[in-house]
């Protein structure tokens, strides 16, 4: 499994890595809580932020799931 990790920004531009995604970077990405678990892609419950990086991130994770999938 791919460890992906969300990016989270500071106070001053300043960027590190998250704890989870949030449920709206999941929502945009088209990916349910349940499915998101299942996939063991971290969640952080309690982020309400939506970065763009994040969700694109997600897409490309999923992606590769299903090019795993189909090689299989």
């Amino acid at each position: 499994m791919i460890n992906v990790r969300p990016l989270v920004f500071r106070k001053g531009g300043k960027q590190r890595n998250g704890r989870g995604f949030s449920r709206g970077e999941l929502k945009e990405a088209g990916l349910s809580l349940k499915d998101a678990l299942k996939l063991k892609i971290p969640i952080d419950k309690r982020r309400k932020t939506l970065y763009k990086e994040n969700v694109s991130a997600i897409k490309k994770l999923l992606e590769s799931q299903k090019r795993r999938k189909s090689k299989n």
